[in-house]
């Protein structure tokens, strides 16, 4: 089995709604996501004969989907008042809301989604909140 594997981060402010302890208040993070895709062969034709994926795609395509959140509050629906949505709106503040509670667990999860979607076979996916803290997601 081959992998390859690149990394890129993003750094953006997010709370857990209905959270007891510190994390229910606004905080910031440099989020780093590290995606591994895997292939049992490489290519065998063009450009990329011999590589799984060229990493110039793969790269970009992390990049784009991080750049997204970066610089952002990232906000679970719901969450927020829609009075405070439109008063930070009106500062003209960045913000991103998800579906999701924007936990690393659910990070990695949806980062591993967008990646699939895009056509990567994904080993796995690792989102760190901190150096020391990462959540990974891996289909069985």
């Amino acid at each position: 089995m081959y992998y390859l594997q690149t990394k890129a981060s993003f750094d953006a402010a997010h709370f857990l709604w209905k959270y007891e302890g510190k994390c229910r208040n606004i905080h910031g993070h440099r989020w780093n996501v590290v995606a591994k895709i895997k292939s049992q062969e490489l290519e065998q034709e063009g450009q990329t004969r011999g590589m799984v994926v060229d990493f110039g795609n793969l790269k970009k395509d992390l990049k784009l989907l991080c750049d997204y959140f970066d610089h952002s509050l990232i906000y679970e629906t719901g969450s927020l008042k829609a009075e405070t949505v439109a008063a930070l709106q009106n500062e003209d503040f960045h913000l991103e809301e998800v579906s999701f509670r924007p936990t690393a667990e659910n990070f990695a999860y949806y980062f591993h989604k967008k990646l699939t979607d895009l056509g990567y076979v994904i080993h796995c996916v690792e989102v760190y909140e901190t150096p020391n803290n990462c959540a990974v997601y891996e289909e069985e």
